[in-house]
């Protein structure tokens, strides 16, 4: 339920101070000393506005895996930080590579209200590798999916591959690869480098990648298809990107906050909450990926967002599973990894956090400008406290976070799903519009 809220003195985009009008799920006007006369009006100075930001990896589990995430605790957990659509990885069981499946979830995603949750298809029928998945059939479907992916898996035969990439070309679709050779990484661990020597731990070299990634992206050029790289991680990998877009190969490529932050040495603990996949690389490989997101060579932050019940990492290492939630923490991390430190600003938080995923994602009514007219999905958002971050922060159904007991910048204090209140003065609503 959208209502008529009068927001003053919000820092648009990290920069001028300006007055926001939302009204009939729209931003209605935007300037300075605006009034309407019944409008609920909230003190946003120091508040940075943000386009509700847009999540290109998301998994929500549902269906199949509702002990680790449903529909509707992922949407809340995704309010919670600012985000106002997802993007539903097809990891679920059953596997989302069937119109029908992609539209259950779709409208799932509805009866929540709080995000718009568009789903992602499988390339290959059950993830397995062998076959195309229903590609057509779900482009066309109510769900209208343009993003394609096995992720979790690689699509590792060059062959179907190429003919993924030939597809999905007929409607301006995007194959989203999770660049592992599985040879490579048969019974990794962790990152291959010397604290995986020290420990004994078996290796995940940056080579599985990078191999799968300079594969992929001479397959894209040859057939001229849409290319996106999910959770791109090491310094390798950055350069690869790099001499496939100066050559002009369409490929885009994702970063994930925990990538941008934190590294293999917090394996020493075998604390299983930072086992993921890909693993936790070097600290030259953060850096470099940092770089990379600051110049444009990476083109988004995406969360991976993968939530796990308390079981699947209270094990042993080995056994533990790989992921970790995120959607609560991603703009408190950008902020600490990329804005305190300088190397972006808040309008390319803007950005890459919300303009190019709709963009790549072909999600119309997200990432538009902050100007009056447009869908009023917004996040406001308050950098300058700092405090730890606890399971408090989390409103998922799993608490696998990395963060956890970590001091973390920033707080998300409104969000705004197409003019409907899902997050107000830092409380997740129970139910969107509706509050006590």
């Amino acid at each position: 339920m959208s209502e008529t809220i009068l927001f003053r003195g919000a820092l648009v985009e990290g920069t001028t101070a300006a007055d926001v009008l939302v009204d009939g799920g729209v931003i209605a006007e935007i300037g300075p000393g605006l009034s309407r006369a019944g409008a609920t009006v909230v003190d946003a100075d120091g508040l940075v506005l943000l386009p509700g930001l847009v999540d290109l990896h998301t998994h929500l589990r549902e269906p199949g895996y509702e002990a680790s995430e449903t529909i509707l605790t992922g949407s809340r957990a995704a309010a919670a930080g600012g985000y106002s659509a997802v993007f539903a990885m097809p990891n679920t069981s059953p596997v989302a590579d069937t119109a029908g499946v992609v539209e259950q979830e779709l409208a799932l995603g509805e009866a929540a209200g709080f995000v718009t949750v568009q789903p992602i298809g499988a390339v290959t029928v059950g993830q397995k590798g062998e076959r195309l998945a229903e590609l057509g059939a779900m482009a066309d479907s109510r769900a209208r999916v343009r993003v394609f992916s096995d992720d979790g898996f690689c699509v590792w035969d060059p062959l179907i591959m190429r003919r993924a990439l030939e597809y999905v070309k007929a409607f301006d679709g995007v194959i989203a690869q999770h660049a592992q050779d599985p040879r490579l990484t048969e019974g990794a661990q962790m990152n291959e480098g010397a604290v995986s020597a020290e420990l004994g731990l078996a290796g995940w070299p940056a080579v599985a990648e990078e191999s799968i990634i300079a594969r992929d992206v001479l397959l894209a050029e040859h057939v001229g298809s849409r290319l996106h790289v999910c959770h791109l991680s090491t310094a390798g990998s950055v350069d690869i990107l790099r001499w496939a877009k100066k050559r002009g190969v369409n490929v885009t490529a994702e970063v994930t906050p925990h990538h941008l932050l934190l590294t293999d040495e917090l394996v020493r603990d075998y604390d299983a909450r930072f086992k993921v996949n890909p693993p936790l690389r070097r600290e030259e490989d953060v850096l470099a990926v940092r770089e990379g997101l600051a110049d444009g060579t990476i083109d988004i932050v995406a969360t991976d967002h993968a939530p796990h019940p308390a079981e699947a990492k209270a094990c042993e290492w080995h056994a533990a599973a790989n992921g970790m939630v995120g959607l609560e923490s991603a703009l408190r991390v950008v902020q600490q990894a990329m804005v305190d430190t300088g190397l972006i600003t808040w309008g390319d938080v803007a950005r890459i956090m919300s303009r190019e995923p709709a963009r790549i994602g072909r999600l119309a009514g997200h990432g538009t400008p902050l100007t009056a007219g447009q869908p009023a999905s917004l996040a406001f958002y308050d950098p300058s406290p700092r405090r730890t971050f606890t399971t408090d922060d989390l409103r998922g159904r799993s608490v696998n976070s990395p963060y956890l007991g970590r001091e973390l910048p920033g707080d998300v204090r409104w969000t705004l799903h197409a003019g409907t209140v899902t997050v107000a003065d830092g409380a997740v609503l129970n139910a969107p519009g509706v509050r006590a």
